[in-house]
């Protein structure tokens, strides 16, 4: 059986709703971000339709992301910074409108980030993860539960496009994308699966 890296971003946090950058804080998730993330956990075990755990599981340190994976049901959870969102330095806490008012038609894949990573930084992480997710795959899934922007930054390293490219891949709260190949060439195999696709009493 073919194993894959299955993407999980975190559940809602009040900033996610509000279109605030969040990278380094950590903020947790509300209510419906709970919701989310055990639907997620039930999205996971149908895309994955197997009973055998992961051979490896890593997260985000941030409470949204960790929370997330438990919620999710996962275990063996290890934490790692390689997989914590872009810092965005002075954008912290900020909306992509108010960043324009100082930085007209600024974009995270687009324009600098004052005081935070650079597109390069960010790749160098991602290659990381990915590589070690690789080496993992040999014996299993893989899943790596993380952010919005860097989980997109994940999805073009894997199809060895440059970070910007990750403006294509639309991930919502809790939404799962599934990696993968086809006779070795990268594959996205599925994008963003919604949450909501099942019911979690």
């Amino acid at each position: 059986m073919t194993s894959h890296v299955y993407l999980l971003r975190h559940g809602q946090t009040e900033w996610s709703e509000s279109g605030r950058h969040t990278g380094l804080t950590d903020v947790p998730l509300t209510d419906a971000g709970v919701q989310q993330a055990r639907r997620a956990g039930a999205v996971l075990a149908r895309l994955r339709a197997t009973d055998l755990p992961p051979a490896l599981v890593l997260t985000s340190p941030r409470q949204r992301a960790w929370r997330t994976a438990e919620l999710a049901g996962l275990h063996d959870i290890e934490r790692t910074e390689e997989l914590a969102e872009w810092n965005y330095g002075d954008y912290e806490g900020l909306t992509t409108p108010r960043i324009r008012e100082t930085d007209p038609g600024w974009t995270v894949w687009t324009h600098a980030v004052p005081g935070g990573e650079t597109h390069d930084e960010v790749h160098a992480r991602a290659v990381k993860v990915l590589d070690r997710a690789r080496q993992a795959l040999l014996s299993g899934d893989v899943v790596l539960v993380g952010h919005g922007h860097f989980s997109r930054v994940l999805i073009a390293t894997w199809l060895n496009l440059p970070p910007s490219e990750g403006v294509h891949f639309g991930l919502d709260p809790a939404g799962t994308t599934v990696l993968g190949d086809e006779r070795g060439d990268p594959q996205v195999r599925r994008l963003n699966v919604p949450a909501w696709e099942v019911d979690v009493d």
